[in-house]
């Protein structure tokens, strides 16, 4: 097994999982030690194959049975990659955290940690720090996450930010590493951890204060085999915990956008590294003339500079534009693009982070799904909000048959004049 890929053994361990099978303590151990090897390409490879082959695969069919399977192998991945800590005490302290119990104290301060994506920040730890404030109005309320995330919401003058970058792509030890930063801030009697399933304590196993104090929203299992979207699950999962009710997603992004009278429809072309996600051309080309036809105006956001989206979004416009249609391209952060979105009278995009900031403004759209693991995936990640959504599953179907679905959610329940206002 020593010349089997990281890839070929997350590959492996995924397989025993999904099957229900006890997962091949030899290829974990292979695999946990090229992840930890001193070489940096070859460690990188390999908690690129730890995390994106075997950890975001169990979560993303939201399964409560993969949960356990994840905290057992990965109370053991932890084990290897710090020594001082032992699978058994990290698999039991992961049972408490994740145990649905109201809070029983008033804290001084309430650390709510980013999930590091920036539309589940959106989506569901906007939810928790909403709700946070709400039930302790007399805490200081933390934001621990990225910079970029924090500027979601920057303008929120009771929010405080606690600066913690995650290298998404980085080594299994330079993940690991935020837990000395945490550990520093979460100290003390008077702190409540609330821990939306964040990246930075690798969904609740990682040790970063005690257990009494760490209150973990498993969202991978919550809600079971029913079909509610994150966002309600969130919801309730603060229902209980903490007893606010009607907690709702928001953000006051740091930058402010206004278009006047002029109608626009926001639209993102990102996928999220994942080119599963897309719809084959000439759907991204289509869809851009089709929304400037309906609304005069369409800003497509670029991505990020040099990247793969943004050539595919200048090919788009440029094609666009040579039939016609009004685009104009949004150039700089995420948090500026979520205020053009919150501005826009429409939005439109495959599931990424542009979807939940819509919902959460109150701004209609249209989401295109592809690529998804499983059904439940897409439920649990559809936009959830108060202005009218439409899903349009792509799986398996033609570039025009999918933009004659966003036409006919065009023409019926996602009018851009359905909402009541822009927000």
């Amino acid at each position: 097994m020593a010349s089997t890929s990281p890839s070929e053994l997350a590959a492996e361990l995924l397989r025993a999982c999904l099957d229900g099978r006890p997962a091949s303590e030899q290829a974990l151990e292979e695999l946990v030690r090229a992840a930890l090897d001193p070489d940096p390409a070859l460690a990188r490879a390999a908690a690129r194959a730890l995390f994106a082959g075997l950890a975001e695969p169990l979560a993303d069919r939201f399964e409560p049975a993969l949960c356990e399977a994840y905290a057992r192998l990965f109370s053991r991945v932890l084990e290897s990659a710090l020594p001082e800590q032992k699978a058994p005490d990290l698999y039991s302290r992961y049972q408490q955290v994740r145990r649905v119990r109201r809070v029983e104290f008033s804290p001084a301060r309430v650390f709510v940690l980013s999930r590091v994506t920036l539309g589940a920040d959106v989506a569901v730890t906007s939810v928790v720090l909403g709700a946070a404030r709400r039930r302790f109005p007399e805490a200081e309320i933390v934001f621990a996450g990225p910079r970029k995330n924090a500027e979601l919401f920057a303008r929120a003058g009771w929010l405080r930010h606690f600066p913690v970058e995650y290298p998404r792509l980085g080594t299994l030890a330079e993940r690991l590493a935020v837990r000395g930063a945490l550990q520093e801030a979460f100290a003390g009697e008077g702190v409540l951890v609330l821990d939306p399933d964040s990246r930075l304590t690798q969904l609740g196993l990682l040790p970063v204060c005690e257990a009494e104090r760490h209150f973990l929203f498993e969202s991978r299992g919550y809600g079971g085999e029913g079909r509610a979207s994150l966002t309600a699950l969130a919801q309730d999962w603060v229902r209980q915990v903490l007893g606010v009710e009607d907690a709702a997603p928001w953000l006051e992004p740091r930058f402010a956008c206004g278009f006047g009278s002029q109608p626009v429809a926001a639209v993102s072309l990102g996928v999220g590294e994942n080119p599963l996600k897309r719809v084959e051309d000439p759907f991204e080309e289509e869809l851009l003339v089709l929304l400037s036809r309906r609304m005069g105006l369409v800003m497509v956001d670029a991505g990020a500079p040099g990247s793969e989206e943004e050539q595919r979004v200048r090919r788009a416009a440029e094609r666009a534009l040579r039939r016609g249609a009004r685009v104009g391209i949004h150039e700089g952060p995420f948090a500026s693009f979520a205020a053009l979105i919150a501005a826009s009278r429409f939005y439109a995009g495959y599931d990424s982070a542009g979807q939940h900031v819509a919902a959460a403004a109150g701004v209609p759209q249209v989401c295109v799904f592809n690529g998804y693991a499983c059904e439940r995936a897409l439920e649990r990640w559809a936009p959830d909000g108060p202005a009218p959504a439409a899903v349009v599953r792509a799986a398996g179907r033609s570039p025009e048959d999918v933009l004659n679905e966003v036409a006919r959610a065009l023409e019926t329940g996602c009018r851009p004049d359905a909402a009541s206002s822009p927000s």
